[in-house]
């Protein structure tokens, strides 16, 4: 399979070279050029499939071409070693858990299984001292963080906002030490998102120092949450519940959602996506308008949506060839305050007993504004309530149980660099590594 760039000034990259170098040279990002249709029998069968089969079976639609099959297994049944719930809420909305991987959040999946393929690159390819540079508004720093540690040949640098992600989600990645470096930026996540995609296109910078990220602009990170999607619709078909289904998705950086429209794309029959935004509100506006106006993002109690310039939009464009009517007619949008996030997560609990995480609950919201009578709604709980326990806590007015996993980062000591959101500052750093 050969990769091109959105920005349609590159063609033919291979899959290595995709994943290794993650963003291409006009600064567009990788998209594939074919999303191979799965037979009928697949879709036929999917109930009985394992998640880890089901997995496989896509991963090697857009892997399989580049990559051994044994290993390819090994790299997707190695991710995959943990559970994912679908949990009926409430009539006819279900909720997929994805947070039970070892950081308690969605991006567990994508981040080990990148560290695992690029890792494959690496050895193959014989390369060594690659650098991985992520930022993040909160669980992305973590999943990747633990996904590659301890990883040969491979150093990590976590680019976080100042101030701007939960306690327990900064323990997650600032604790770790060897091969993983945690760097505090004075400034917001849309800085740090800014930093590492200036850093990609740098040339002194890349002469020198082999970089890579692992955010959801690489294609090893956010196609594999494509498996979501197939999940979900197997469990809703063991429950009979398969027909008319919508897939709401907390959106941040539009990777997770992006992933879920290949596997529409693949043939997954889900009827709409709807996507969830806290008050960064950039995508909604463009349904509403028909013009992408990026902004300053700006803090919220669902930190890791806090996005005012997604970088995957650019891929959703590239999905429905620039065509805003046909993409507000695949996918509907919702924002919501931080008022009506707390709302939400208390009225939940009280009536379901069923707890939400500030991201889960603006999904939760969306699908309980737009689902029809003879819809089956799902929406993706991001990450483990216990992630944003202060929040919570005082919203529901209980005391969160702090998971064993958890508490082993807890006991950790924060190491982290100190930096301003100029690039000449990270330049300079990343020259004198």
């Amino acid at each position: 399979m050969k990769y091109y760039s959105t920005n349609k000034q590159e063609f033919g990259v291979s899959l290595c070279d995709a994943v290794v170098r993650g963003l291409a040279s006009d600064k567009g990002l990788f998209m594939p050029d074919e999303i191979k249709k799965l037979p009928a029998e697949f879709f036929d069968n999917i109930e009985h499939l394992s998640l880890q089969e089901m997995a496989f079976a896509v991963a090697n639609a857009f892997f399989g071409e580049d990559i051994h099959a044994d290993d390819l297994k090994s790299i997707v049944y190695d991710t995959l070693n943990f559970e994912i719930p679908l949990i009926n809420v409430e009539k006819n909305i279900y909720t997929l858990e994805l947070f039970h991987g070892p950081t308690l959040a969605f991006k567990d999946v994508g981040a080990r299984f990148m560290s695992r393929l690029l890792g494959y690159f690496v050895k193959k390819q014989g390369l060594s001292d690659v650098n991985v540079l992520v930022a993040t508004s909160g669980d992305t720093g973590s999943a990747v963080a633990n996904g590659f540690l301890g990883v040969d040949g491979i150093s990590v640098y976590v680019l976080y906002p100042k101030g701007k992600v939960s306690a327990i989600q900064e323990c997650q990645f600032t604790t770790l030490g060897k091969n993983i470096t945690a760097i505090e930026v004075d400034g917001t996540f849309d800085d740090c998102q800014r930093l590492v995609k200036t850093a990609f296109l740098d040339e002194d910078i890349n002469k020198k120092k082999l970089l890579t990220s692992a955010n959801s602009i690489n294609v090893a990170r956010f196609l594999p949450q494509s498996f979501y999607y197939f999940y979900a619709y197997a469990q809703l078909k063991k429950l009979n519940k398969h027909k008319n289904v919508v897939m709401c998705v907390p959106s941040g950086n539009f990777g997770n959602i992006t992933a879920g429209i290949f596997a529409k794309k693949m043939g997954l029959p889900i009827r709409r996506f709807v996507a969830a935004n806290n008050s960064n509100d950039v995508f909604l506006k463009y349904l509403n308008t028909g013009e992408y106006v990026p902004f300053p993002s700006v803090s919220t109690i669902a930190n890791a949506m806090d996005v005012g310039d997604p970088s995957n939009f650019a891929r959703i464009l590239d999905l429905y060839k620039n065509n805003h009517s046909v993409i507000c007619q695949e996918i509907d949008g919702f924002a919501y305050s931080d008022n009506a996030i707390k709302s939400a997560i208390l009225e939940c609990f009280a009536e379901t007993k069923y707890l939400l995480d500030p991201h889960g609950a603006c999904g939760y919201l969306a699908l309980k504004e737009t689902l029809k009578d003879d819809e089956n709604g799902v929406f993706l709980e991001t990450a483990h309530p216990i992630k944003f326990k202060d929040t919570v806590e005082l919203v529901i007015g209980k005391r969160l149980e702090v998971p064993e996993k958890i508490q082993a980062f807890m006991k950790g000591k924060k190491q982290t660099v100190l930096m301003s959101k100029e690039f000449s500052d990270f330049k300079t750093y990343l020259m004198n590594l």
